[in-house]
């Protein structure tokens, strides 16, 4: 029987997974049965604790006196192979295990790792993600719990930890069948993008904004292949339809809205999460509750919510009708039901970082499985590894830096009095998205000593104003530019397409074509111009063709050969030939009145 109380597929006897660790005498839980490296006295168990030793309660079992130890025996009185009249292949004979045991009992024990370091190891995923309204946690290990994955193949296959910023799209699915999804009106629905979140990571991963994207916001839904029963069917755009259709309608599968997302915020999407109904109730129980504030009485019969003024602590259906109601606060809107997500987000994500529940094994175990049985991912990340991964990279951000926000709309117009739908602000929308997109926080990044950043920031003026230096003074005319030109960028004949085009459209007959920028195309992030000093007019004349930024170029200390070549190595950020490679300047701060909500505060609901 598995941790679910179902039978092993695979056949394996539990109990067979215990092995005997000689390095610290006591059994460990082994779940891979093709390790044949033997125990590590850093094994975890299911429930996130180290092994118990010989005697000890197995994970999962029941508290109580401890029985004492019965030699030979296995956690939970279970006999070894040998006793039953076998012995496992590749495994020593029971004298040389004993001598093995007992030279262990004369071996000073290594000292054991702190319990929070252990737990904080493999729950990397704390702050991953907790989708609402079909809500979503990212708390993922174990390869015995890969079976509750779901996967869907978007046509993208992209690595589980991407190099340079991620962006996660989540999900949350408004879909009414399935367990724990009926009798929310609307039973039978094919569930449609109900909630979604852009979840972007910056590069040097200080930083994390959470957009929330409306699912009334009138949008074009691109074309897109969707794979069913093995075969491929590309399913036709629509112009001007809400955005929650880009799931469920036609059907269209998560890559369809991948693609809409897209389209929307310029931002390339690295992998997606999508859950239902039944998410939010399960993980807000696996954790004991979420706790929030409500700012007055609220009797909502629609979504069943009813909850005094004030704090209070909500799990199952109760936090299902918390992040479902509309008709309780503000306007009465959906935009007004994102803030209230949002909050709820937040508030889980504080709950999943806590003492409370990092250090309580049962409770780590708890949500590994219900997020594992809610959850469907893309490929890329559909394996618990791969999702640990990915996990463990995003919990480098501070909870301080993690800010939800909300892409700007306005009413449409064409709804009249009725409002009932809503368009992107442009406005205000792409001064957020330029900021985004160049990995500017909504929160300022906070140093923990002011003179420490003060330094690094006048380090970082006075190199900028050397870089910029670089462009200023003399350009070499075009047919005296020398170059080798490598691809890095990861596109297929982009090297060669940039010479032809500096030859044949920018006079500069001396561009040759370098290749690959490494073994087997190895990509690099951004655009690089090296170039010797007695080469900066041709830099400069080289870096004005390209719209190269200052801090692409990079001078060596020593002068070259007369006839030498610089080297430009395309980068990610190279769009094609005669494309300029340095983007619009972001702004530095967010338009002041865009709505946002910081993960580490509370806010009390109105």
């Amino acid at each position: 029987m598995d941790a679910q109380g179902r039978g092993r597929a695979d056949g394996i006897d539990p109990a067979d997974q215990w092995v005997f660790d000689p390095k610290t005498g006591s059994y460990e839980l082994r779940l891979d049965p093709s390790d044949t490296s033997g125990p590590s006295s850093d094994h975890v168990s299911p429930a996130g604790a180290r092994s118990n030793p010989v005697g000890g309660n197995p994970p999962g079992g029941t508290s109580g006196p401890r029985k004492k130890p019965v030699p030979g025996a296995r956690p939970g009185g279970r006999p070894l192979p040998e006793q039953r009249g076998g012995r496992r292949a590749g495994k020593a004979p029971a004298g040389k295990a004993d001598s093995a045991a007992a030279a262990a009992g004369r071996r000073k024990a290594k000292p054991k790792k702190s319990t929070k370091k252990k737990v904080l190891l493999w729950t990397g995923g704390t702050l991953a993600f907790v989708l609402v309204g079909g809500s979503l946690g990212a708390y993922l290990l174990y390869e015995h719990l890969n079976g509750n994955i779901e996967k869907v193949d978007v046509g993208v296959d992209n690595e589980a930890v991407p190099d340079g910023p991620v962006n996660i799209l989540v999900i949350g699915t408004d879909k009414r069948s399935g367990k724990g999804n009926t009798g929310y009106g609307d039973d039978g629905s094919v569930g449609h993008a109900d909630t979604t979140l852009l979840f972007h990571v910056a590069e040097d991963r200080s930083n994390a904004t959470v957009i929330s994207i409306p699912r009334d916001m009138i949008t074009d839904i691109p074309e897109c292949p969707t794979k069913k029963d093995g075969a491929t069917r590309n399913i036709p755009g629509s112009k001007k339809v809400r955005f929650n259709e880009s799931l469920g309608q036609e059907d269209r599968d998560p890559g369809c809205t991948w693609r809409t997302v897209e389209k929307i915020t310029g931002l390339k999407v690295s992998h997606f999460m999508m859950a239902d109904f039944n998410a939010v109730k399960s993980l807000s129980s696996a954790v004991g509750g979420v706790e929030v504030c409500v700012a007055k009485n609220v009797n909502d019969p629609k979504s069943h919510l009813k909850l005094s003024a004030g704090k209070h602590e909500i799990e199952g259906e109760q936090a299902l009708a918390f992040v479902r109601t509309r008709h309780s606060f503000g306007f009465e809107s959906d935009l007004d039901r994102i803030k209230l997500q949002q909050q709820f987000l937040s508030s889980m994500i504080r709950k999943m970082k806590s003492d409370d529940t990092l250090t309580n094994p049962k409770k780590l175990y708890d949500l590994s499985n219900a997020a594992t049985k809610s959850l469907t991912v893309d490929t890329g990340i559909g394996s618990i590894t791969k999702l640990t991964s990915l996990a463990k990279e995003l919990s480098k951000v501070s909870l301080k830096n993690i800010t939800f926000t909300t892409l700007p709309v306005l009413d449409n117009p064409a709804d009249g009095k009725q409002r009932k739908t809503v368009i992107i602000d442009e406005a205000r929308a792409e001064p957020l998205l330029a900021m985004v997109r160049e990995d500017v926080s909504l929160t300022e990044v906070k140093r923990k000593e002011k003179a420490a950043k003060d330094k690094a920031d006048a380090a970082a003026k006075e190199k900028d104003a050397k870089q910029a230096a670089l462009l200023k003074g003399p350009k070499a005319e075009p047919a005296k530019v020398r170059v080798k030109v490598l691809n890095g960028s990861g596109k297929v004949g982009a090297a060669q397409e940039t010479v032809t085009w500096m030859q044949n459209i920018k006079a500069m007959p001396h561009a040759g074509n370098g290749g690959n920028a490494g073994p087997g195309g190895q990509k690099v992030s951004k655009t690089v111009l090296q170039f010797a000093p007695n080469q900066a007019d041709q830099a400069r004349t080289l870096a004005e063709a390209m719209g190269l930024p200052a801090d692409a170029l990079h001078q060596t200390d020593k002068d070259a050969a007369p006839l030498a070549e610089m080297t430009l190595t395309l980068g990610a950020d190279f769009k094609g030939a005669g494309v300029p490679v340095t983007p619009p300047k972001a702004p530095k701060q967010a338009p002041k009145d865009i709505q946002r909500v910081e993960a580490d505060n509370q806010i009390c609901a109105k």
